[in-house]
């Protein structure tokens, strides 16, 4: 018995094919939602209402990481599977999809203080002079790296000094190989359709109080991982109109942007979603039991 990943850009209706597809085989859902992971912003980062795991697990202050998620995954997924039950990981951000589904050879921490002290360099040395040092370290990386990407050559630094390297010989992430037997699945949506849902759903968050919901998730201490959420400067700094306006277009392009992932996924299989969830979940439930001999209900 194996796994089900379901991978797709935001409203491109993941969560409810993956409930449907839980209605039709032994399942158990699992998130792999960079956001969905904090609670306290259920609506903003459109947690489902049915149970999922690792949703809303970590606080608004916790300062999680790819790492710290990966192991909560694996420990989801091995306890479904003994359970004699099918995971199926349910996500929009690739890494977090990825890091369920494979061991990730994650790049080293950086030494304690390193970040301080490479950015003292950039900062008062120059941009040139941090650039060259990351040539002098790490060429490959220095490379594919502009001299004005401070956030980028700060981090290429701090893993060259590690021995590691932004720009790996051998890609880190998209491997062939996953932990359990995994059937990857990519909804495919119309461009147009999904825009028109970006905009239809980014008004129903509205509708459901979401500038509250971040009203009060601002009042308290929130981590710098956590406040990378998308859309919550926006709801917190705009007017209704104009925060509307431009979550829609941020949304939008941050679907073009899983777009670009899925087509980086080995062995991933395209499926049509632009039909009602339950024909979808048909779709990939003939490819699981293809693929895998899952069990009927």
């Amino acid at each position: 018995m194996g796994v089900i990943g379901i991978f797709g850009p935001t409203a491109s209706g993941k969560s409810l094919i993956g409930e449907a597809v839980a209605e039709r085989i032994p399942a158990e859902l699992v998130s792999a939602d960079s956001m969905q992971v904090y609670r306290g912003l259920p609506i903003l980062t459109n947690q489902a209402p049915g149970p999922v795991r690792l949703v809303a697990v970590w606080p608004l202050d916790h300062e999680g990481s790819v790492g710290e998620y990966a192991a909560l995954a694996h420990a989801a997924i091995d306890e479904i599977l003994a359970a004699g039950r099918t995971p199926v990981v349910v996500g929009g951000t690739g890494l977090y999809l990825r890091a369920a589904l494979a061991d990730l050879a994650l790049p080293p921490a950086p030494a304690p203080g390193a970040r301080e002290r490479w950015a003292r360099l950039y900062d008062e040395a120059g941009a040139a002079a941090a650039h060259a040092r990351l040539e002098q370290l790490d060429p490959r990386a220095a490379a594919a790296v502009h001299v004005s990407d401070r956030r980028r050559v700060l981090r290429a630094l701090e893993l060259a000094e590690m021995g590691a390297s932004l720009v790996p010989a051998e890609d880190r992430l998209w491997g062939e190989q996953t932990r359990h037997p995994t059937l990857v699945v990519g909804l495919d949506v119309p461009k147009p359709v999904l825009e028109h849902r970006i905009e239809e759903r980014t008004r129903a968050m509205f509708d459901a109080g979401v500038e509250d919901e971040v009203r009060r998730a601002l009042a308290g201490p929130i981590s710098a991982t956590a406040r990378k959420t998308l859309g919550l400067d926006e709801i917190a700094t705009l007017p209704r109109e104009e925060a509307t306006a431009a979550l829609v277009v941020r949304t939008r392009r941050y679907a073009a942007y899983q777009r670009k992932w899925m087509r980086r996924v080995p062995g991933l299989v395209m499926v049509d979603a632009d039909r009602p969830p339950g024909e979808v979940a048909d779709a990939i439930v003939t490819l699981a039991r293809t693929r895998e001999r899952l069990p009927r209900r």
